[in-house]
């Protein structure tokens, strides 16, 4: 077992019942606050622990970083010491934040010059995203899509059963949770029988993801195997790929999404590692046809974490409309970093890979308006009596992620945007 995992763990910071953070998480994120440069920080409970200050105090010696690694704006300089380090220091944290250990705890000058309370920081970006890939991994989403825009009966396309398919969107607009978006603008064509037209978006959409972030890979020309994938993989983050539906439908034919898409992806501040989701390990589903070698894979893959999608309107109430879980996946973590290296490609610390859209069985379950709703045919009921098709101006989508095992709860916190007009 991971030494901070360990179920029966209790830290002296109190954690309130049902807490997304409690000892046995410890994610990483940025933060400042208006007295503090940006730095790395931790969350336990209500608050933020300053890794930065931990660093001068004395509180991580005997680890291989170096003050400039929590001294800075972004993850990736402590990511880029790799998965023993980032492990270790995860470990010394939960050493220090337990009801046992007394180094931390019993100087009351320092734990009040580490701690700050959450609702007086403001979380950041927390990695400087190089390259983003969005895969395509839900069976549920994809069968959706093709019984929709196409035949039923052939639903996948040819290679979905065969590959993670995959694509390269644009990194530079990936924004952290809190920033509000500005309805997109571009070509769309309302009437297939009249020429498009240059105007806002009308059928805006979420997309129910998650994403993982990697350290560096391996040097062009090198693949890394589904053995080895989760040595590359550091956490975990909520991930909304917005999509404007109508746009995409227009431009996507012949090498798909662009303007749909590269407008604003938004994602959670907190980097949920892959240690701290070790006990939520789940078997994945049957694959058929027979993966490909370089496909295959042994042991727990995929992961049980429950989603939940609310949309809430200016001065409204929120309203739950998506409950979903990342176990139903196709295809998981390991599988898409090994076809994605399959080639060769070089795979760079902070790379961020999105799942696709996460859509369970049950219409409950769909990740995104367009399926919630059917194309537009089956409105979605708010709290305050109004209806939903697609995102409206001034809607507020929000997205949550926990897991649960036993009496252990793990979360991500959330991932919420306000979409305003177009300009």
């Amino acid at each position: 077992m991971i030494q901070a995992n360990n179920p029966a763990l209790k830290s002296w910071v109190e954690v309130p019942s049902g807490s997304d953070f409690p000892i046995q998480n410890i994610p990483f994120g940025v933060f400042k606050t208006g007295n503090l440069t940006p730095r790395v920080g931790t969350r336990i409970g209500d608050f933020v622990l300053d890794l930065k200050t931990l660093y001068v105090l004395g509180y991580l010696e005997n680890l291989p970083f170096e003050l400039e690694d929590f001294d800075t704006d972004s993850l990736n300089p402590m990511m880029k010491k790799g998965k023993q380090a980032t492990r270790d220091l995860r470990n010394r944290i939960s050493k220090l934040l337990a009801t046992d250990h007394k180094d931390l705890s019993g100087n009351e000058h320092h734990v009040g010059q580490v701690l700050i309370e959450a609702e007086a920081v403001e979380m950041l970006m927390p990695v400087q995203v190089g390259d983003y890939t969005d895969f395509y991994s839900s069976r549920d989403h994809a069968t959706n899509v093709g019984t929709m825009f196409r035949d039923p009966n052939n639903a996948l396309l040819p290679n979905w059963l065969w590959i993670p398919v995959g694509y390269h969107g644009r990194s530079s607009s990936i924004i952290v949770s809190g920033e509000s978006i500005h309805r997109p603008k571009g070509q769309i064509r309302p009437n297939p029988e009249e020429d498009p037209i240059y105007a806002p978006c009308r059928l805006l959409d979420f997309e129910l993801e998650m994403a993982f972030v990697t350290f560096d890979g391996k040097p062009l020309g090198d693949s890394i195997t589904t053995a080895e994938a989760e040595d590359y993989i550091f956490g975990m983050c909520l991930f909304n790929d917005w999509s404007a539906r109508d746009i995409q439908t227009w431009e996507y034919v012949p090498l798909g999404p662009f303007l749909a898409k590269n407008f604003a992806s938004s994602i959670s501040p907190w980097i949920v590692t892959m240690d701290a989701l070790e006990p939520f390990k789940l078997e994945g589903p049957v694959q058929d046809p027979k993966v490909l070698s370089y496909l295959e894979y042994e042991g727990k893959h995929h992961y049980d974490i429950n989603l939940e999608v609310a949309i809430t309107p200016e001065n409204g109430e929120e309203t739950v409309i998506c409950n979903s879980n990342y176990k139903h996946m196709y295809w998981n973590m390991v599988q898409q970093l090994a076809h994605h290296t399959v080639n060769g490609c070089n795979i760079n610390c902070g790379d961020m890979m999105a799942s696709g859209t996460i859509s369970g069985p049950e219409p409950n379950s769909y990740g995104s308006m367009l399926e919630l709703s059917w194309r537009g045919t089956k409105p979605l009921q708010m709290k305050d009596g109004s209806e939903r098709k697609f995102i409206q101006d001034h809607d507020t989508v929000t997205m949550r992620g926990t897991c649960m095992n036993g009496d252990v709860k793990i979360g991500f916190g959330e991932v919420a945007t306000k979409v305003l007009p177009a300009k």
